[in-house]
């Protein structure tokens, strides 16, 4: 109402004069950037989606978000996606303390076959003593193994990473040894003998 014609009149020349001087794109000419991937176009759709109506909506949307979300977790934790790992699980210093569990032998990663084998013995009352003396002998080998790896692994982290926190990583890495192999999670990405990355 009480604004400048002259103003708005050189605005729309503006705008006209740099639409003019881009030059028209031929249809057949490539676009000069790469077409997004499908799943990128989902989540940029998603993203500007309309806000939710109702209550019952917004609690839908969040438990379908939640669940793709530990799909992806589920996934990763297979794969050994650094991506879409849980927070426990991410970063160099615990991907190097899983490859350096996984590169070697432990006492403690046959813990549960042996505590089998030990309580089948303790039943049959001739095995019995040779039962708890087994037992005895794997609970030293279980310690004195995690002593030898912690120190070992303490030594190694400090020096491939001198800046970074280490808090917990030993604890970490104890924790994996106590699972078989094949059972832990995120899944080895490392044969046994091959250096941790």
């Amino acid at each position: 109402m009480f604004r400048s014609r002259a103003k708005e009149d050189a605005k729309t020349d503006a705008v006209s004069e740099q639409a003019e001087s881009r030059p028209l794109r031929d249809p057949q000419a490539p676009k000069g950037r790469p077409t997004p991937k499908r799943s990128e176009a989902e989540a940029l759709r998603k993203a500007v989606a309309k806000p939710a109506t109702s209550r019952k909506e917004a609690a839908q949307r969040a438990k379908k978000a939640r669940r793709e979300a530990l799909d992806k977790q589920r996934q990763a934790l297979l794969t050994g996606d650094e991506k879409h790992l849980p927070a426990r699980d991410r970063g160099p210093v615990r991907r190097y303390a899983r490859d350096f569990v996984d590169s070697g032998w432990h006492v403690a990663e046959f813990f549960l076959p042996i505590a089998v084998l030990i309580l089948v013995m303790s039943m049959v009352p001739a095995t019995t003593s040779i039962a708890l003396l087994l037992w005895m002998f794997v609970i030293l080998g279980i310690v004195f193994d995690s002593i030898l790896m912690t120190r070992r692994l303490k030594k190694r982290l400090k020096e491939r990473f001198p800046d970074e926190s280490l808090r917990g990583s030993s604890a970490y890495a104890l924790m994996r040894t106590l699972q078989m192999r094949r059972m832990r999670l995120p899944k080895p990405q490392i044969k046994r003998g091959e250096q941790p990355r």
